[in-house]
């Protein structure tokens, strides 16, 4: 129910917290905005016009109760805010960071509708739970009574991550299992710092091992041991390992040296953030510092690439994508980013060969100019060739970043009859989220595809409800037989 520290969108302006100035930010990996204060989070949260309808819930995935811890925050009650906040969501400083506000909740905000400018949801998000953090609010992983049963799940990203720290509060066993040398997934090598900074996810990870959770990492299955043994290890499986193979490109010159996946060059970014020891970022090779830099795609991971070479010194970035910017995949929030930090965007432009100069190294992108057709199954309109518009664009370093398909699962799990569908996701029962292997359930992008990371934290909450159900019904029709 409304009260009187909300309705106030009508005399106060939209705002989000300030953007530190392109110049300065584009030189480091810090985030580029600093968080609300306290007034200023209260002010813009009192915005809210408490729908009877919350659009803003409906559109997000986790269906946060949004207008409810806007209103706490409003009347100054911040622990109450980010209880609440915390009730749907594992990770809402995460979330308030990195989801696209303007394609899900700030963009069916009804103040918005009504030309007054969404509320800053995301920002208000974030700084509940960075509150949360600071005042100590945030509280240890509390193990229910133990079941005696034993879960291991494979990926720690987001829907692992997730599901595992559902499981542990149900009281069970959780081996996490990952081959990466740090959990987190995409959210810890994947995303650039100027997004998530990494000691956001690493106080996620830390309080997950606090809570009991066992993680293993540096362990590839297939090579470390085949999902048959891992069955055996437990009671029950989660496959969520994401999707991570790059999709290709089909053009002369591919294989060039200087044209590379735009997850190495984000890994190897985000590796030497952490202090490692990277020899291909050390050797030049995915570092673009002075170097001519093209960007092939129109996603958030194209972005990702787009900025982070700019912080790393190039002398010019580019980003070719194939339609126009009403109808890139991406957010129009980090294309803005980018453009002010001095990215150029190549629109209906596309890949045709890739030149290469002295020793087979890239020394430029050819592309065609593209028009926009008929609308596809999707609703956006098709890119097609325009004959007689080619351009070469000079190119010492091409990211490809076109997005991602999955691995192939059941080669490298030594599990054949792991079922999957003709795009290579994991195939499962849509009620029971189990694969074609009793006992072993999927979730996250490796059933619905390369996604967002709020839809990977909703499948590892809905994982684990069903998980649990399962589990449950298996230890009694073990005590039936005993």
């Amino acid at each position: 129910m409304a009260t009187g520290s909300t309705l106030k969108f009508v005399g106060i302006d939209q705002a989000y917290p300030a953007k530190r100035d392109a110049d300065a930010r584009n030189k480091d990996f810090q985030e580029i905005a600093d968080r609300f204060a306290v007034p200023k989070a209260e002010e813009q949260a009192g915005r809210c016009s408490q729908c009877g309808v919350p659009y803003c819930s409906v559109h997000c995935p986790l269906h946060n109760h949004i207008p409810d811890w806007l209103r706490l925050t409003a009347e100054g009650r911040l622990r109450e805010a980010y209880e609440l906040s915390n009730a749907t969501s594992t990770m809402p400083e995460i979330c308030g960071r990195i989801c696209p506000q303007d394609r899900l909740c700030e963009g069916n905000c009804v103040i918005e509708f009504s030309g007054h400018g969404a509320v800053t949801i995301g920002s208000v998000e974030k700084f509940i739970t960075d509150t949360a953090w600071e005042e100590g609010w945030v509280e240890p992983l509390v193990p229910g009574p133990a079941r005696g049963q034993s879960i291991g799940v494979i990926g720690a990203g987001p829907a692992g991550l997730s599901a595992a720290e559902y499981l542990r509060t149900f009281g069970y066993e959780v081996h996490v299992y990952d081959r990466h040398d740090r959990a987190g997934g995409l959210l810890t090598y994947g995303i650039p710092s100027f997004k998530l900074e990494k000691p956001v996810v690493m106080r996620r990870v830390e309080r997950l091992k606090a809570g009991g959770i066992v993680f293993h990492e540096g362990f590839e299955v297939g090579r470390d041991a085949t999902m048959d043994e891992l069955r055996s290890r437990h009671d029950a499986l989660l496959v969520a390992t994401g999707v991570y193979k790059a999709r290709a490109i089909k053009a002369p010159g591919i294989g060039s040296e200087g044209v590379v996946e735009a997850l190495d060059y984000l890994i190897a970014s985000n590796r030497k953030s952490f202090g490692d020891t990277v020899p291909a970022w050390d050797g030049g090779s995915l570092n673009a510092q002075g170097k001519h830099v093209v960007v092939i795609g129109g996603g958030d991971t194209a972005m990702d690439c787009v900025r982070t070479a700019i912080r790393q010194g190039a002398a010019s970035v580019k980003c070719l994508y194939r339609r126009d910017r009403a109808n890139m995949p991406g957010s129009q929030r980090e294309v803005a980013n980018a453009e002010e930090e001095g990215a150029e965007f190549v629109w209906l432009s596309a890949p045709e060969a890739f030149e290469a100069a002295v020793e087979g190294r890239v020394s430029g992108v050819r592309a065609t100019r593209m028009r926009l057709g008929a609308p596809d199954a999707s609703g956006r309109r098709t890119p097609e060739p325009d004959p007689g518009n080619e351009m070469v664009l000079q190119a010492d370093l091409v990211v490809k970043a076109l997005g991602f398909d999955p691995e192939d699962l059941p080669a490298m799990f030594g599990a054949p009859e792991l079922g999957v569908n003709r795009w290579g996701t994991i195939r499962v029962d849509n009620k029971t989220m189990m694969t074609s292997l009793e006992g072993v359930f999927a979730a996250g992008d490796i059933v619905r595809g390369a996604s967002l990371v709020v839809w990977a934290i909703r499948d590892g909450r809905d994982v684990s409800d069903r998980m649990h159900a399962w589990l449950k019904a298996k230890a009694a029709r073990e005590r039936v037989a005993a």
